[in-house]
């Protein structure tokens, strides 16, 4: 689950990280009215999604502004939230369609010296928690790890240990930060850590963490992801859940526990277990086309479930086919082909629909998709069942 900038902010807070005063608005007034509360003065509005690249995105109707604006006055401040709320933001990583703001945060400025990159996320490799820090702030941290490794640093902290102190002072001499700033970096890699831990966090990051002339490290941005299978214990925490910044199918899975991530494909896929699933968008991959999700139902699939599932692939307009997978395991084949079968009666199939069933009870589960007279291509094995998907959407296309 991710938050907002705003929401980040105030958890770090509480954690100790050193933050500048803001507030959250969602009307021009507001916006105008904020920046008066703040001194009048230099002001930062902040569009907030849950995305990355806000001061380098633009508004689809709107070019030449970005998700991230200076202003001088309380009616800069106004005139600039009316062209950005309710607007479409695209940026980097929300992809051409962008996110509608709803929200901004105006934020008073500061005199800023130096731009660092700060965060901490879970290195399943060394299975640890990593952080990493850059004196290339400011900028894409892809862009750097791209172009200048070597100005990237990492420390893995040991789980048993905790963060060392010793290893929060060297991060910071690596990133050039001297004197003072030391132990001040020490202590917001403390705080950060210590929220990444308690609030089963996955992705904590600041980009830039600044230096400021008078010689303070602020959080000039926050960005923070949470473990959904951690969430039961901080309810807290999902009070700050926005469901306008999620994808409505992946709430529609949520509902009925199904995994689901909606992908950029056109071949929905249903398959059951995460590893099939991935080898299925896999070789949908290998045969040319590129799968439109990773959907799985599971070990234990009821008739709702597939129900759902089937509801959720087609309401995506880019569908153009469905592959279903399923090898049964705990699973029985029959049990999932009546469940197909229903689905399709019960939600109207409109595309090509492939099934490959392996198994327990694969014969009986067989036999009810011939007599059902479902309008269904029937596969062998995951290699036969993506090139007839494959196939048949293509057919499609040109027909």
């Amino acid at each position: 689950m991710n938050i907002h900038e705003y929401q980040a902010k105030a958890v770090l807070k509480s954690y100790g990280m050193p933050v500048l005063v803001g507030q959250v608005v969602q009307s021009p007034d507001e916006a105008r009215d904020a920046v008066r509360a703040l001194g009048g003065k230099l002001c930062v509005v902040k569009a907030q999604i849950h995305a990355g690249g806000r001061g380098k995105g633009h508004f689809l109707d709107h070019p030449d502004l970005g998700g991230v604006k200076l202003v001088h006055s309380p009616d800069e401040a106004k005139a600039v939230a009316y062209d950005m709320l309710d607007r479409v933001l695209v940026t980097k990583q929300t992809g051409p369609k962008g996110r509608v703001v709803h929200k901004l945060y105006v934020e008073a400025g500061c005199d800023i010296e130096r731009e660092l990159y700060f965060s901490l996320l879970v290195d399943r490799t060394l299975r640890r928690i990593v952080i990493v820090a850059s004196d290339a702030g400011g900028t894409s941290i892809e862009d750097v790890a791209a172009k200048t490794p070597e100005k990237i640093h990492k420390v893995s902290v040991d789980p048993a240990l905790g963060l060392a102190d010793h290893q929060a002072r060297e991060l910071a001499t690596r990133i050039g930060l001297h004197g003072p700033l030391i132990n001040g970096f020490a202590k917001v890699a403390r705080s950060a850590y210590e929220a990444f831990v308690a609030l089963d966090a996955s992705l904590v990051e600041t980009n830039p963490l600044v230096v400021t002339r008078q010689g303070d490290l602020v959080a000039l941005d926050a960005k923070m992801a949470f473990d959904d299978n951690g969430l039961f214990r901080h309810r807290e925490l999902l009070e700050l859940r926005d469901e306008s910044e999620e994808d409505p199918r992946e709430r529609e899975a949520e509902r009925f526990g199904l995994s689901y991530v909606g992908l950029d494909g056109t071949i929905g896929c249903m398959v059951n277990g995460a590893g099939l699933a991935m080898a299925t968008m896999d070789i949908i991959r290998e045969e040319g086309e590129n799968p439109a999700n990773f959907l799985d139902v599971g070990g234990g699939a009821s008739k709702e479930k597939v129900a759902a599932a089937f509801r959720i692939l087609l309401a995506d307009p880019h569908i153009e086919g469905i592959l279903v997978n399923i090898f049964g395991g705990i699973m029985r084949c029959d049990l999932i082909a009546g469940a197909v079968i229903d689905a399709c009666q019960k939600t109207g199939c409109r595309v090509p629909l492939v099934i490959r069933l392996a198994g327990t009870r694969v014969k009986e589960g067989m036999a009810l998709i011939e007599k059902s007279g479902l309008d269904a291509i029937v596969a062998t094995d995951l290699g036969d069942a993506a090139r007839k998907i494959v196939a048949a959407v293509r057919a499609r296309r040109t027909a």
